[in-house]
């Protein structure tokens, strides 16, 4: 008689050291992409307030120009921060990170767009929920996984400068 057949299922194993190593390794990740999304986000956002106010440029500009700055600050922060172990070089490794960041405004925008002209919550709270909250949330998702799959896939991670 197995422990399967008594109980009708198998126990979960402990974690082991192994296991343990690779959650606290990805909690490290995810901290740093994190705190180098935020610097972006700083940069980004201060940028834009000054290109639309003091400086008197239109809101497309002033965003793009804004969004480029805090994808930069980002590439920069995840490649000599939370991914340095990978080496990652050349100009196709900031390529992918641009597009990347441009998949994750897509999905901020198509999250605000659905909120505001497919269910018809058109106040100012509701723009704000579903395009820096929920948006926010689901584009940092796709920003992550695109970031670790696609630009910085190297197996080499180790430690993350956070830890």
């Amino acid at each position: 008689m197995t422990l399967r057949s008594v109980r009708g299922r198998r126990p979960a194993p402990a974690p082991g050291p192994a296991r343990r190593r690779r959650r606290t390794a990805l909690g490290r990740e995810l901290l740093g992409f994190a705190t180098t999304g935020l610097l972006a986000y700083a940069v980004d956002l201060a940028l834009f307030t000054y290109l639309r106010g003091p400086a008197g440029l239109g809101p497309l500009t002033a965003k793009a120009l804004s969004f480029v700055a805090g994808c930069s600050v980002a590439y920069l922060g995840n490649a000599h921060g939370t991914y340095r172990a990978t080496r990652v070089r050349g100009l196709r490794a900031g390529a992918v990170f641009f597009a990347v960041n441009l998949a994750g405004a897509a999905v901020q925008l198509l999250c605000l767009a659905v909120s505001h002209y497919g269910l018809g919550l058109t106040s100012q709270r509701a723009d704000t929920v579903s395009g820096a909250v929920v948006g926010m949330a689901l584009a940092t998702g796709v920003r992550f996984w695109g970031t670790r799959t696609l630009v910085f896939r190297n197996g080499g991670r180790v430690g993350p400068w956070t830890g």
